[in-house]
């Protein structure tokens, strides 16, 4: 309720006043865009009375009314934009975790403890997830090193070894130096290890191991195709987690 007034403030209204009191109360969303005539036409009074009302309420004028009804409203919005937001987040989360496969996780740990080099290739800003990781297997004690140079992955056979282990982050696979890359470890008699955040892509045929995220990529800034990365994010704590254990 937008007014709401003691005992004896009701008594000292007029018979008037309450029916403009009765009318802010039911209908709070449209005083922004209403005047003080309009307001006193609806609620069959007077424009003196509205604003003699206003003033008994507890505000200073009908600008002070509308700036508290508008602050209050554009706050139940941002409420819900923001819970929107979190159960969009909380659903990407429980998404991820319900498609990751512990069997899956193991193997993919004894990759990483008995691999020589550990190269961690990813592009774009999935990079910044690569290198995050990257400085968490470092700090474990793992020769891991970041690729992410289009040119260097396009000649990276010249890096990979037989007990090498390639781990590749990537949304949907939409780089074609990925792929590459991947091919290369397995020539080499490396092992590849893909995290992403769909199934089926090209990856998977030169993947040893496949660890997939949420399939549904809500896009964040649309206008540059950015999609979320929060399963991958999920997928490398969750790696670095079991390899504390």
């Amino acid at each position: 309720m937008l007014i709401e007034l003691t005992k004896e403030q009701k008594q000292k209204l007029t018979s008037s006043e309450q029916e403009v009191v009765d009318w802010l109360n039911e209908n709070e969303q449209k005083i922004p865009d209403y005047s003080i005539n309009q307001i006193a036409d609806e609620s069959f009074t007077s424009s003196a009375t509205v604003s003699r009302t206003i003033r008994k309420a507890g505000f200073n004028g009908i600008a002070e009314l509308k700036y508290r009804v508008s602050a209050k409203m554009n706050y139940i919005v941002e409420e819900k934009v923001v819970n929107e937001i979190f159960e969009r987040s909380m659903t990407e989360c429980r998404k991820t975790i319900e498609a990751l496969d512990a069997d899956t996780i193991l193997r993919v740990i004894r990759y990483i403890k008995f691999s020589e080099k550990i190269y961690i290739i990813a592009r774009g800003t999935t990079k910044l997830i690569a290198r995050d990781f990257e400085f968490q297997l470092q700090m474990l004690g793992y020769n891991a090193y970041v690729l992410s140079d289009s040119q260097i992955l396009k000649i990276s056979y010249k890096l990979f070894k037989k007990d090498d282990l390639v781990i590749i982050f990537t949304v949907k696979n939409s780089t074609p130096e990925l792929e590459l890359a991947a091919k290369y470890a397995k020539q080499q008699g490396g092992k590849v290890v893909t995290c992403c955040c769909v199934s089926g892509t090209s990856l998977e045929r030169y993947s040893d191991l496949a660890v997939l995220g949420g399939s549904k990529n809500n896009s964040i800034i649309e206008e540059f195709h950015i999609v979320s990365r929060l399963p991958l994010h999920i997928i490398s704590r969750t790696l670095v987690d079991y390899l504390m254990l």
